[in-house]
């Protein structure tokens, strides 16, 4: 069985997921990794040049792959849940689903301070990925993540490592 961390982008499922693959002593998959070498470009760029539907085939095909692995650490695209067809393919894997809440201030901050955000990741919505954006998209995704998930983890205020030991006592 593998864990899958959702969330939306700033909520810590890459920084918490590869340290809690170290602690469970197994391999760390981040869906958005598996897409950007598969085009061999940026996330970014994937929406600029072919659109977001274009964008999503192939989060779709990368969490095919990525649910097909046993005894992995997994980070989800924060729009993996977007698509009825990967909730359900997500729901059907057997695998823990952690989903990982974070207040949208929050989620607004981490994203600003890093530097890869705005070089990698496409804006949302025309508002270009401030508070109000997050709210919004937030708002709209997170049933969605608690439709899938097994567990629901309140990070906001939990460091990494913090975060890593209430996973392993959910699991």
């Amino acid at each position: 069985m593998s864990i899958l961390l959702v969330g939306y982008r700033g909520s810590g499922k890459t920084s918490i997921g590869k340290k809690l693959a170290d602690r469970l002593w197994q391999p760390f998959v981040d869906t958005d990794d598996l897409i950007v070498r598969a085009a061999g470009r940026s996330i970014r760029e994937i929406f600029a040049d072919a659109g977001e539907e274009s964008f999503r085939d192939l989060e779709t095909e990368a969490l095919r792959q990525a649910l097909a692995l046993k005894d992995h650490v997994i980070s989800l695209g924060g729009g993996a849940v977007i698509r009825e067809q990967n909730r359900k393919l997500i729901q059907d894997s057997g695998h823990r689903v952690i989903y990982l809440r974070c207040d949208p201030a929050t989620l607004h901050q981490r994203i600003a301070a890093d530097p890869a955000t705005a070089a990698n990741r496409p804006a949302l919505t025309p508002s270009g990925g401030n508070l109000d954006e997050i709210k919004a998209i937030l708002a709209q995704r997170e049933p969605w993540y608690r439709q899938v998930m097994s567990a629901e983890l309140e990070v906001t205020h939990l460091s990494i490592d913090d975060a890593v030991v209430y996973i392993v006592r959910l699991l």
